[in-house]
């Protein structure tokens, strides 16, 4: 669609800062942007783009006249806005934080329709450019981070699915955000959670320097204080009272139960703990939810699910600390009650798979005679 022959007043607008957004564009400290093509700059969210033009490399869009463009089929006054306006975003991003190579400093998250970072809550997939995702990328790289499993960094273990917890940031560091979209098994709902994972790590480090004796180390917030109290008891003499225990260790990891999984669950570990009175039993538990015992395990088994993902070393610590706690215990003639952080260690790193071979919870209750008793592999 041509112009009118007399242009109106939006139209010599357009082309005015057309000219004006060609002559930042095409000095040298933006040569990396010009490689790159106009759908680069867009969002999924963005209308009435100029579709025809979205495979052009930047640099052969500045090299055409504005004339030229305007004639080019299906191209028309509100596209040329839409160019303009992807040709300014291009412009408005600090050619020094464009990732080249891997790495580079970035920015703090996905732009909104209105250019801002968009708040963690208000995270939306819709508004990721493959700019924004190209800088999420570099972050993960430059930091090291791409040997980090998409479940131990997510917000959420409940808003991903199980079979890419253990999944590497590093098997989507290569790919653009068109090949996130199109891989087989990743529709919408996975596709947003490598996504909103990519998008937390880089708000986090994406402005960190480097410092070559020093490295990041990123930790789930509960799993961190109880990380840090366990290696403080390990070491440090003496025995905790069974507050200290609860609010240093029990508490964040129950905390991070709840943070992953459903309240039923939840639940079920805080009466596995005694926080509602005595522990009770599967037995009781099932009964007291209308479930089978088996699918009691199977719940019981998911927290340990949870555990293993958001703290890996985990298991070798806490099973260290019974060990030191337990020693310490038999020299005392009144030792401290143990039995709250001892279920609490069996509920979330039990000694073998729940309800395979056999229950787990004979140390804290009797043993019970039952000839429907199930197991679960």
């Amino acid at each position: 669609m041509k112009f009118n022959k007399t242009p109106s007043v939006e139209q010599l607008q357009i082309a005015s800062r057309f000219e004006s957004l060609r002559k930042i564009l095409v000095s040298a400290e933006y040569a990396e942007h010009l490689e790159k093509t106009l759908a680069f700059w867009a969002l999924p969210s963005d209308r009435r783009l100029p579709l025809a033009l979205l495979g052009w490399k930047l640099r052969d869009l500045l090299a055409a006249s504005f004339t030229q463009l305007s004639d080019t089929p299906g191209i028309g006054q509100k596209k040329l806005a839409s160019l303009v306006q992807l040709l300014a975003r291009a412009a408005n991003t600090d050619p020094t934080e464009l990732p080249t190579g891997g790495s580079s400093p970035l920015d703090y998250g996905a732009p909104s329709h209105d250019g801002q970072p968009l708040e963690p809550n208000r995270f939306d997939p819709a508004n990721v450019s493959e700019v924004s995702w190209s800088q999420w990328r570099a972050s993960v790289l430059k930091h090291g981070l791409q040997v980090e499993t998409l479940g131990r960094l997510a917000p959420s273990l409940q808003s991903m699915t199980r079979v890419i917890w253990n999944t590497p940031l590093g098997a989507y560091s290569d790919v653009t955000l068109a090949q996130l979209r199109a891989m087989k098994t990743h529709g919408e709902k996975r596709v947003r959670a490598v996504l909103e994972v990519y998008q937390s790590v880089h708000a986090l480090v994406g402005n960190m320097g480097l410092q070559p004796h020093l490295v990041v180390r990123i930790v789930p917030r509960c799993v961190d204080q109880a990380d840090r109290w366990v290696g403080s008891m390990l070491q440090t003499p003496g025995m905790p009272g069974r507050q200290e225990i609860f609010d240093h260790f029990i508490e964040p990891l129950l905390q991070q139960v709840r943070t992953d999984t459903t309240q039923q669950i939840a639940s079920l570990a805080e009466n596995r703990l005694g926080l509602a009175g005595p522990i009770p039993s599967v037995r009781q538990l099932a009964r007291t939810m209308g479930l089978t015992r088996a699918r009691v395990y199977q719940l019981l088994n998911e927290i340990n699910d949870i555990l293993v993902v958001r703290w890996p070393m985990g298991r070798h610590q806490v099973y260290e600390l019974r060990d030191k706690f337990q020693s310490e215990a038999a020299a005392l003639s009144h030792p401290p009650d143990l039995t709250q952080f001892l279920a609490a260690i069996e509920l979330f790193y039990p000694g073998s798979r729940r309800g395979a071979d056999g229950r787990l919870e004979q140390a804290f209750e009797p043993v019970e005679q039952d000839a429907d008793l199930l197991t679960v592999e």
